[in-house]
């Protein structure tokens, strides 16, 4: 099938079985029926989505690598109408930049997270620093 084909939402969602299983990610249509198997979440996971219809939003919230994304392009198949897509998604759809720029909210969770690992660790190296200090080279002074 040819790429730049537009499929309606119904038609897709009769793809939902482990023999015959499509996706709708930004608007784009994925065939991921030779993926199930090999999908490191395990096919139950593609299967619900793509019995939930769109699976856009379950895609971002895992914040999947940038090879993950591109592996994507071997699985494309088509796309879907814009104005069967639920409005939080059209944006993404229709517009290249959004529809390939991850959500920039992951950025921020993971470096907070980072944050919340090194301060304590500064404050212990910090204490330890000082009771050396105060134990050995203050002892000798």
């Amino acid at each position: 099938m040819s790429a730049s084909k537009t499929f309606s939402f119904s038609e897709i969602s009769t793809h939902t079985s482990k023999d015959d299983c499509w996706l709708i990610i930004h608007g784009k249509v994925y065939n991921v029926t030779d993926f199930l198997e090999d999908h490191p979440g395990g096919d139950d996971v593609l299967l619900q989505a793509a019995a939930n219809g769109d699976a856009t939003q379950s895609f971002e919230d895992v914040g999947h690598s940038t090879s993950a994304t591109s592996m994507m392009e071997g699985f494309l198949i088509g796309s879907i109408h814009v104005d069967e897509l639920p409005k939080e998604n059209q944006a993404r759809a229709t517009d290249p930049f959004l529809a390939n720029k991850p959500q920039e909210i992951k950025q921020a969770t993971s470096s907070t997270s980072f944050m919340d690992i090194l301060l304590p660790l500064l404050i212990l190296a910090l204490a330890f620093a000082a009771w050396y200090y105060l134990t050995y080279i203050n002892v000798n002074a």
